[in-house]
């Protein structure tokens, strides 16, 4: 399997390097590269790409700009030589943040994230799991072997009933979207409960079976509610 990647940046060398590491990289199909947002822009209205490498701060508009105006968004890894647009990345789950001058392995460590959420994407929600990118390795996630999942700013902790909790670096989102909406529901914006695990439900809170109790917000009562219900039936 190749990552479709399409490379925009106004800087002509950063671009020869992103390209040397593209060619090299097993897992990519680079199909353009692009030194203007403008041209990148009518691209990426005509073809569909897997993942975007993309500089932050360009003239015309900003790496950023392009992506919040995208109705579709690609895989996003950001190349930038400042460390300041970070909290603005990851608020558009961007898989990962290349500070320049981008060595080689650090090039390599983004597309396997990449490669590991778009594997997770594209697999069927009846698979019985799902991998995640964790202490610089691929970890294969178990769906039952879930108890829930916690969000921690940048990263999501996925506590897990036989073993150590596994921490990732993807947001509670991107996560969501490889879950099995049957098995897991969102209670709170910062858990994922696994169905299967609550022992006992409540209007504020759910006590799973290890006897963690979570939050219930408000805008996920009804949720709850209806799971009640159904319980009940």
């Amino acid at each position: 399997m190749k990552l479709s990647c399409i490379a925009i940046d106004d800087e002509p060398l950063a671009l020869e390097v992103i390209k040397k590491y593209a060619y090299k990289n097993e897992h990519l199909l680079l199909q353009q590269v692009f030194d203007n947002v403008i041209e990148a822009e009518k691209y990426l209205q005509q073809h569909k790409v897997d993942l975007l490498f993309v500089d932050i701060d360009m003239p015309d508009k900003t790496g950023i700009e392009l992506i919040a105006s995208l109705a579709i968004k690609p895989l996003i890894v950001f190349t930038t030589a400042h460390k300041k647009f970070a909290l603005q990345a990851f608020d558009l789950e961007a898989v990962d943040y290349l500070l320049k001058p981008i060595q080689p392995e650090r090039f390599d460590k983004a597309v396997e994230k990449a490669m590991v959420i778009f594997k997770g994407i594209s697999k069927a929600a009846d698979n019985d799991s799902f991998l995640v990118y964790a202490e610089y390795k691929l970890v294969k996630i178990v769906f039952n072997n879930i108890l829930y999942i916690e969000s921690m700013q940048d990263y999501v902790k996925i506590h897990l009933q036989d073993e150590k909790p596994v921490m990732t670096l993807q947001t509670l989102k991107r996560i969501t979207e490889q879950l099995p909406p049957e098995k897991f529901q969102q209670v709170h914006r910062s858990y994922i409960v696994a169905l299967d695990k609550i022992r006992s439900l409540q209007q504020k809170n759910i006590e799973l079976v290890n006897g963690v109790q979570l939050p219930v917000s408000n805008s996920y009562s009804a949720v709850i509610k209806a799971y009640k219900e159904k319980l009940r039936n």
